[in-house]
């Protein structure tokens, strides 16, 4: 048996198809894992560059909202 037989299981009704259920103890470490990378990730510091690029679309959000406003009077 490998390491990947003891961590998933089948299912006791052969009629229901084949479902894999995985160990606890591995769905645990993996949502670790899993956490703290997402939160690596959001923690990160937003790249200058996207930065710049937020601020033209806004700008480009605000003249072409205010140009719509000013078309519409």
């Amino acid at each position: 048996m490998n390491r990947l037989d003891a961590a998933m299981t089948e299912p006791d009704d052969p009629d229901e198809g084949f479902d894999l259920v995985m160990d606890p103890k591995v769905q645990e470490s993996i949502g670790r894992s899993l956490k703290a990378h997402y939160d690596d990730i959001v923690n990160a510091p937003v790249p200058d560059k996207f930065l710049v690029l937020l601020a033209q679309l806004e700008a480009t959000e605000q003249r072409v909202s205010g140009v719509s406003r000013d078309e519409s009077q």
